[in-house]
């Protein structure tokens, strides 16, 4: 206990917090060190040091790269191998320096040369060229193939991986964080990969360098201690080949470790866990093989001239570890068989599955999924990209392009295949409740005539789901021939996404939830500190400005300008808090936006206008209820009402023009209200929400005969 408290103390010291507070600038110091080494002669005692920090590296690089799961896990490695290899090199010069000078190079590279070789030069020097070759023409060569390969094969593989990423996002499966992490792990996968590929060279460059730098000491080392130091032939040849091959020994071990390493991490792009469980796993998983093995080891005990004994011992360790495993996969095998009966039971608690995490909790089925899209069976290959199905794709192009249109990041849609659907059906529901639905005929094109001019040809009347317009369906042989009749032809994945497009947008405030909107302000609190800090929560609450939000969406006005209705918002709520009167000012204040959209490129905003007598009603039946101002309407005046807005909607659409209404600001809200359910499609703009600059142009009025009216 007092070792551990006195090593805890240590550890809590302010040199310690110190010191890795500065790891970088220690690494930093570190490879100038080591640079350095190669000019500035050591002495031997400091020489042995740092030849064991070197075994010592190399050695933790071979288990680290044993026990990763993940090549990912050692992503510094290229870095690393650079940096150890000019360490190995820089130690190859200060040990070559004290060699030819001194005849002394330290203990290690002394015992390495005696112990190694035996006393017996030639042993030694053919132990060092039987390891370098090891190193240089089997290791490393397979190594540096490896990685050319895998950084081939991950670069190829990355737009497959990027569209399934993009799939799982689509149908639901994954989130935009989750989405975000895995594109950022395959982009480092292929880097890694690929500095892998010139990292290899760096180990093959060593191998070179060790051979040559061998050969000098020897050479060397043979020269000068006959020249200069007066050595016979004999004396001189011992004492230098004992010392060369002892340093390149000491030099090539780690350097075997490191190309080791590097042969794993690289080799090992399949593997799940760390290489000693994979081994033992598959290696000694199967019993069988086990059984088979020991009895060939016992058949090669009966061969005359093999050792008996040593056969038979081995056939007798594998039959004993393949009867551990059967007795263990038996066990194991009666236990779940014993925990499904019981589950049978009628017992409620989740499953558990091998990595002892619950494989089905109860919680599960009280998410609720924003937006589903249904299919029947024969709408599968619309969605499955190996039968050529684009539709994917397209979800992810819609929701990208609706959150620039919305101003907000539209939730993943997941798709089900729902059997009780007829097959070429397909359903679009919000929150569990359905609110659109369509049908499309499996291998036809959907053929629209836009001007109402061309030519009759043959097909399957229809209504196109997005926007109601008659339309037929025809064969891919028509397909042509109706393009040159002047037909718009829409293949069966276009039709759907146009229709999922419009039903997201028309239900935009629905799918926008107050957690999507503290997002939206978390997002641009970065750059616009001030205006939120002084709207929320001290002015408005989140739910006040969510409601805001909702009602702009409601009419697809974009909130993607927050700041700006934070800033309106900011005002306004100072004397008036009501939602509505809020929404309305805000629209005042993006009247350009909402122009830009409206207008022609002409600058004219062509509209439909309101008949005088008809407005002065309106205003005259205006109305408090419950702090909101609502029209005091009989049915039959609304009913006339609503009417005359949808023959004035229609002839506008005769005329190939977007039904815009421009009336009083006062009752712009409620006339908007009152005929969103009969005509919808109606955009109802006011007077204050026109640019300057923009020319009006009437193409019909909304009226009514004042009589009758109540």
């Amino acid at each position: 206990m007092a070792i551990r408290d006195q090593l805890n103390s240590l550890r809590d010291s302010k040199a310690m917090q110190a010191f890795a507070k500065q790891r970088e600038l220690i690494v930093v110091a570190g490879i100038i060190l080591v640079i350095v080494l190669m000019v500035i002669p050591l002495p031997p005692l400091l020489m042995d040091v740092l030849l064991a920090v070197n075994i010592t590296i190399a050695l933790m690089i071979l288990l680290i790269s044993m026990y990763n799961k993940h090549v990912l896990e050692f992503s510094v490695f290229p870095s690393l191998l650079l940096s150890v290899t000019l360490f190995r090199l820089s130690l190859n010069v200060a040990s070559t320096r004290l060699i030819l000078s001194t005849g002394d190079a330290g203990e290690i590279i002394e015992v390495f040369g005696t112990f190694v070789s035996g006393n017996n030069p030639v042993v030694g020097a053919i132990i060092f060229l039987v390891i370098t070759l090891i190193q240089f023409m089997v290791i490393t060569k397979g190594a540096g193939r490896i990685a050319e390969v895998a950084a081939r094969f991950t670069l190829d593989a990355m737009p497959g991986k990027q569209m399934a990423i993009d799939a799982d996002l689509n149908a639901g499966m994954i989130t935009e964080p989750q989405a975000r992490e895995r594109r950022e792990a395959i982009s480092r996968e292929a880097d890694f990969y690929g500095a892998m590929d010139g990292a290899s060279k760096f180990v093959k460059g060593d191998a070179n360098a060790g051979i040559v730098i061998t050969g000098i000491n020897l050479i060397g080392g043979f020269i000068i201690g006959m020249a200069q130091q007066g050595l016979s032939f004999t004396e001189s040849l011992s004492l230098y080949s004992q010392l060369t091959i002892g340093d390149g020994l000491v030099s090539q071990l780690p350097g075997l470790m490191i190309s080791v390493g590097s042969g794993l991490l690289v080799s090992r792009s399949g593997s799940k866990g760390s290489m000693g469980d994979e081994i033992t796993e598959q290696m000694f998983g199967n019993f069988r093989v086990l059984y088979v093995s020991a009895f060939v080891m016992v058949m090669f005990s009966f061969i005359p001239g093999l050792p008996r004994l040593t056969f038979l011992a081995l056939g007798a360790i594998l039959a004993l570890v393949g009867y551990f495993i059967q007795s263990t996969a038996s066990e194991k095998a009666a236990a779940d068989a014993a925990g499904a009966g019981h589950g049978s039971g009628g017992s409620t608690g989740a499953s558990k599955g091998d990595g002892g995490e619950e494989e089905d909790r109860i919680e599960d089925y009280l998410l609720v999924d924003p937006l589903e899209l249904e299919i029947g069976y024969g709408l599968i290959p619309l969605v499955d990209a190996a039968q050529g199905g684009d539709l994917l794709d397209r979800i992810g192009q819609i929701r990208r392009q609706l959150a620039t249109q919305l101003g907000f990041i539209i939730p993943p849609v997941r798709i089900r295949d729902n059997m009780a659907l007829e097959p070429n059906q397909y359903g679009v529901k919000i929150r569990t409740v359905k609110v659109a639905a369509g049908e499309l005929m499996s291998g036809s094109y959907l053929a629209m005539d836009p001007s109402g001019t061309a030519e009759t040809i043959r097909g399957i009347p229809t209504v196109e789901p997005a926007f109601g317009l008659p339309a037929l369906w025809i064969t891919e042989s028509q397909k042509d021939h109706a393009e040159l009749c002047g037909y718009t032809v829409v293949e069966l994945p276009a039709v759907l996404a146009t229709h999922l497009t419009e039903i997201i947008k028309g239900n935009a405030a629905d799918l926008l939830t107050r957690q999507d909107v503290q997002e939206l302000i978390d997002n641009i609190k970065a750059t616009h500190k001030a205006v939120v800090d002084e709207v929320i929560p001290s002015v408005l609450s989140l739910g006040e400005v969510h409601r805001v939000l909702q009602n702009l969406l409601t009419e697809q006005v974009s909130v993607r300008d927050l700041p700006l209705i934070l800033e309106i918002l900011g005002v306004v709520a100072r004397q008036n808090r009501n939602s509505d009167v809020m929404t309305e000012y805000v629209r005042n204040g993006l009247k350009a936006q909402i122009c830009e959209g409206l207008k022609g490129f002409d600058n004219t905003l062509k509209v439909i206008t309101l008949d005088p007598n008809l407005e002065a009603m309106l205003e005259g039946s205006l109305a408090e209820y419950d702090g909101g101002i609502k029209l005091n309407l009989s049915p039959t005046d609304a009913g006339r009402i609503v009417e005359a807005a949808r023959i004035s909607v229609d002839e506008a659409r005769q005329m190939g023009e977007m039904p815009i209404a421009v009336v009083s600001p006062v009752i712009r809200l409620q006339l908007k209200r009152l005929v969103e359910g009969g005509c919808p499609e109606l955009v109802v703009l006011s007077y204050n929400e026109i640019v300057n600059g923009v020319e009006l142009q009437s193409i019909g009025m909304i009226t009514l005969d004042n009589e009758g009216l109540e």
